[in-house]
């Protein structure tokens, strides 16, 4: 089993998609599902380099977020970020609820039926926008694909990284 990844120090909030406007504004694509705690952040950060930018301003516009960064005035440097990703300080990001989770939290955990039957383990969360997330889990059986939804996922132990469920008709391959 490979070793469990570092937990990470920033948290994806959105993409941004273009500039809007010739004054610097941006125009990005949301990805959290606490939006409006953007609104409340000093610093928002860019890219694979995770470049610090201090906040202006965000508001929300067709469900998009329009993002005003301190030091991206014009048209031309805001051009330049089209299509990075707009991140968060782990330390900012929104507190979680009683039995809620980031993702890159679910990485390495290992999943098993509610009859015992060890599967693998979660190596990818498959964000499908419109529906449930999938769990791609890597085991014996090769690779398997989890739909987590509340009539498949039984219980999540985040301490022990344990993930039971209950394998619906035709989820395993060779069940009918």
């Amino acid at each position: 089993m490979p070793d469990k990844q570092p937990e990470p120090r920033y948290l994806a909030v959105g993409r941004i998609l273009r500039p809007h406007g010739i004054t610097g504004e941006l125009r990005a694509q949301i990805l959290t599902d606490y939006p409006e705690r953007l609104v409340r952040l000093r610093h928002l950060y860019v890219g694979a380099a995770y470049r610090r930018h201090a906040v202006q301003s965000v508001r929300f516009h067709q469900n998009l977020a329009l993002l005003r960064l301190a030091d991206i005035t014009d048209r031309d440097t805001a051009e330049t970020l089209r299509g990075q990703v707009v991140w968060v300080a782990l330390a900012d990001a929104a507190p979680l609820e009683e039995g809620e989770y980031y993702l890159h939290q679910l990485i390495g955990m290992q999943v098993s039926t509610e009859a015992g039957e060890a599967l693998g383990e979660i190596v990818e969360v498959l964000d499908m926008p419109g529906a449930n997330d999938v769990y791609v889990v890597h085991g014996l059986r090769g690779e398997v694909l989890i739909p987590a939804i509340r009539e498949v996922i039984l219980s999540i132990d985040m301490e022990a990284r344990q993930m039971v469920i209950h394998p619906l008709p035709g989820l395993l391959t060779d069940e009918e």
